[in-house]
């Protein structure tokens, strides 16, 4: 019976050990396709945009003006005018 069990258990352990090794090459393929560089590129050019604009706010510029500029930087990235980003204000 424990040779039974233990011929069980070493099948099951190499099942999920190639099952995890096929889902990593999955995963792996999948961050290198051009759709996802596109996304990681676009959520750059997004993280930029808001920085620029934080940085605007920071110096003591308008909301007007540097949301005018985020909408610019923006235009073609995200959902709405400035990036899909929501605020309180």
């Amino acid at each position: 019976m424990k040779a039974v069990a233990s011929i069980f258990l070493s099948a099951l352990l190499i099942a999920s050990t190639a099952y995890a090794q096929d889902k990593t090459k999955k995963n792996e393929k999948a961050h290198g396709t051009a759709e996802i560089q596109k996304d990681i590129g676009d959520h750059r050019a997004m993280a930029d945009a808001h920085l620029a604009a934080a940085k605007c706010l920071d110096a003591g510029k308008g909301e007007k003006e540097c949301h005018g500029q985020l909408a610019k930087d923006c235009k073609g990235l995200g959902i709405g005018k400035l990036c899909g980003m929501k605020h309180k204000h």
